[in-house]
């Protein structure tokens, strides 16, 4: 899990989603020669800060956004939510101005807005994001932002024996979304490929439970086309990978801007489930985790 923990450490809230880019293209770079199949990588200025991995002949392509919740600086000492934490009053939030490296606690307001508590005024826009203390047990992984780091953890697992297929490493999906509109045309019309499946992470529920399997979402806010999710059920059941159907009336992902998009693309959310998301102790179980990694190396294989 060292990866994993490594990912989870990065400050990247969205619209950071820089500091992210640079060690995955660094990662990717060091471990791509012991990978099965060579990836073409594109990025760059016409993707902004988003990533593309495309392998052999892509049918289908995974998407991870890069990006985390968190809240930016306002005036004063006060904050903004980026996305939507969770965050009890004395959390820790670190950062950095041009001053230095920041560590400061949440506090709220008796209207429930979120303020600051520093030794010294911390510039205007500054970024500030849980502070990361990730601690595994035999069975479990607890640490801030294991949404999303552990869908890209996943897709970086399965490039390692991936023969056809692509990689997009999304921007902005906790405030909104952006960047997939742009990465979905690109796909689409540079492979045809019009298949996708949403790696990230969902929450534990009273249907969805945990150390039952990844779970396979038949919708949220938005509906996906039921044949293309029958096929991923299908895949699963056949190679016998645990798993857990998820039917929910809201939350969204990067699989709403797919589906409102003008290509014809087909897409499902597949993650594991989590307790207390969007706080800074976010916890996933292990056999969730590898029943998540196990699905999308089968389904990039037979989709």
């Amino acid at each position: 899990m060292k990866l994993l923990k490594e990912l989870c450490e990065i400050h990247a809230p969205s619209g950071e989603e820089r500091n992210m880019a640079e060690f995955l293209l660094q990662y990717i770079e060091q471990e791509k020669k012991s990978w099965k199949s060579q990836p073409e990588l594109y990025y760059g200025d016409e993707f902004q800060d988003s990533i593309i991995l495309k392998f052999g002949e892509p049918r289908t392509a995974i998407f991870a956004h890069m990006d985390s919740i968190g809240f930016t600086v306002r005036y004063g000492n006060q904050l903004l939510p980026i996305g939507s934490p969770d965050a009890e009053t004395g959390t820790v939030l670190v950062g950095h101005d041009s001053l230095g490296p920041i560590e400061c606690t949440l506090e709220y307001d008796q209207d429930d807005h979120a303020l600051y508590k520093f030794s010294r005024a911390i510039e205007r826009g500054t970024t500030l994001t849980y502070q990361v203390n990730f601690k595994e047990s035999r069975t479990a992984i607890e640490s801030a932002y294991i949404d999303n780091r552990l869908g890209i953890y996943t897709a970086l697992k399965v490039a390692g024996n991936m023969k056809d297929g692509v990689i997009v490493f999304s921007c902005w999906e906790e405030h909104g979304g952006g960047s997939v509109p742009y990465l979905a045309r690109f796909i689409y019309e540079k492979w045809r490929v019009r298949q996708a499946l949403i790696a990230d992470i969902t929450w534990i529920t009273d249907g969805v439970l945990p150390m039952k399997g990844v779970a396979i979402s038949l919708r949220d806010r938005n509906i996906p086309r039921r044949s293309f999710v029958n096929r991923i059920i299908d895949i699963a059941r056949q190679r016998k990978v645990d798993f857990q159907l998820e039917v929910e009336g809201m939350g969204s992902s990067d699989g709403r801007e797919l589906q409102a998009s003008p290509y014809p693309f087909d897409w499902c959310f597949v993650g594991a489930p989590e307790q207390n998301p969007h706080t800074p102790k976010e916890k996933v179980f292990k056999h969730d985790i590898k029943s998540m990694i196990e699905l999308y190396g089968w389904l990039m294989k037979d989709l």
